[in-house]
């Protein structure tokens, strides 16, 4: 285990850092400016882009806590519209966190449980470390049974919100983000998730609403692979310490789940995709990290045990309504209606020419594939039964280069914070599916979800 380190802190030191490291990448910018006039245009000093991203990435690292959360946050909510350095520097924060020690830990503990802080045996090695809290396995002293703890690292929630400002006015200085509206909205979005991740008396809130919301879903619940939230001791957390059963598992990448029988690891598959339409159309509230670490599949591949809630994103009816629209004329090639529903999810400029409205749609479509009727599926990607394969049609890496050609164009619109949220969640999904390797046809469990409704407050099951 990588050696314990502590949380620097003071944010006047931390801010000035970063202030440094946004000046040499304004620099960077600017001398890459200069070099494009000299050449006629030429294509960009990369090498110079890529170290100075990497430079702010490593001082977002080594600063630790919340500005490692928000770098992975930027990474992962808008690398489909951020700087391909950046987002590629920043995914880099994702395996360099590294545990507090135990002496800052145990008083979080402490403060946070009060008096009953005696009732666990809390072991001093970190079970997981996280950008903004850390896991201990514990105890209950009167009943054996095995626990999980989870505190957040000491004084992360009061420099919270200077860390984020830091962020963004140093991510304005070096130019990789524009000062519009539209990103101040996505910006919002994302200083609002942050703030949901540390609210951890939400986060037992949303746990149990989930809990419950899956517990009344027929569809789910008939599902041969059992979908279940761990059961979270109330008594023993608090707004900056949550305790909850400790369950066995594996992650989706595992040589374990590898190896299951190829009808377990379509089940598997069949309980993402049709949770993911549940989440978005049934529950209203969405899961938006699509990390394999939030999700623990047992042995045999029956039960899939849902992790961390600090991430559930609530959607707003508008979107859910625009969401089902897009799916519907994507599937249906209603060219008309999914150009209206692109411009509603504001993925799409209204005033944009064709050429940018036919790349998009065509995005959309591709992304769909899965979900298309059996016929209508792509030969190349299903097997002798005519089933789609998951894994082999690279459907992922497939769209995510026609994207990224995409986003040239300059009638690109950045997209809501919503949309975003979903989009990755998405893509999470699909990714989750095509790691197990799993092969089934998606439109079986879309199809339900495709007819539109004024009424999203209403279980449609």
């Amino acid at each position: 285990m990588p050696k314990d380190k502590s949380i620097r802190r003071g944010g006047l030191a931390r801010g000035l850092r970063l202030s440094l490291a946004g000046a040499r990448a304004g620099g960077a910018f600017a001398v890459d400016g200069a070099l494009k006039k000299l050449r006629g245009d030429a294509p960009s000093d990369d090498a110079l882009l890529n170290r100075e991203a990497r430079r702010f990435a490593r001082q977002l690292g080594e600063l630790k806590g919340s500005y490692v959360k928000i770098g992975q946050l930027l990474a992962l909510l808008g690398e489909h519209f951020l700087p391909t350095p950046l987002t590629q520097a920043l995914h880099e924060l994702e395996n360099q966190t590294q545990p507090v020690a135990w002496s800052e830990m145990q008083s979080v503990f402490r403060a946070g449980m009060g008096a009953r802080y005696s009732e666990l045996e809390i072991e001093p090695a970190a079970l997981a470390a996280a950008s903004l809290a850390q896991v201990h396995r514990a105890r209950v002293v009167s009943t054996g049974e095995s626990v999980v703890v989870k505190g957040q690292y000491p004084d992360l929630v009061a420099l919270l919100d200077e860390d984020f400002n830091t962020v963004v006015k140093m991510l304005r200085l070096a130019r990789w983000i524009p000062g519009s509206r539209d990103f101040d909205s996505w910006l919002a979005t994302l200083h609002a998730q942050l703030l949901a991740e540390v609210d951890y008396p939400r986060e037992l809130r949303m746990a149990q609403v989930m809990a419950e919301g899956l517990a009344q879903h027929e569809a789910l619940q008939s599902a041969p692979v059992t979908l279940r939230v761990p059961h979270f001791w109330a008594e023993l957390c608090s707004t900056n310490v949550l305790t909850m059963e400790y369950v066995e598992g594996h992650r989706a990448a595992s040589p374990e789940v590898a190896a299951l029988p190829q009808s377990a690891r379509n089940a598997l598959g069949k309980a993402m995709l049709q949770l993911f339409f549940a989440e978005v159309f049934d529950l209203g509230l969405v899961q938006t990290d699509p990390n394999f670490g939030n999700y623990l599949i047992n042995d045999d591949g029956s039960e899939l045990t849902l992790l961390d809630f600090g991430s559930v994103f609530e959607l707003e009816d508008t979107v859910r309504a625009a969401l089902c629209d897009t799916i519907v004329a994507g599937l249906t090639n209603d060219e008309t209606r999914l150009e209206h529903a692109l411009v509603a999810l504001g993925c799409l400029k209204p005033d944009a020419g064709e050429s940018a409205k036919d790349t998009f749609k065509a995005f959309i479509r591709n992304l769909l594939e899965p979900l298309r009727p059996p016929e209508a599926l792509p030969p190349e990607h299903v097997n002798a039964e005519g089933l789609y394969c998951w894994g082999h049609s690279e459907l992922i890496n497939r769209t995510g280069q026609q994207l990224a050609r995409s986003l040239t164009n300059r009638e690109f619109a950045i997209p809501s914070g919503d949309f975003a949220m979903v989009a990755r969640k998405l893509t999470g999904v699909f990714t989750f599916i095509a790691v197990l390797n799993a092969e089934f046809n998606g439109h079986d469990i879309a199809k339900p979800y495709l007819t539109p409704t004024n009424d999203w407050g209403s279980t449609r099951q």
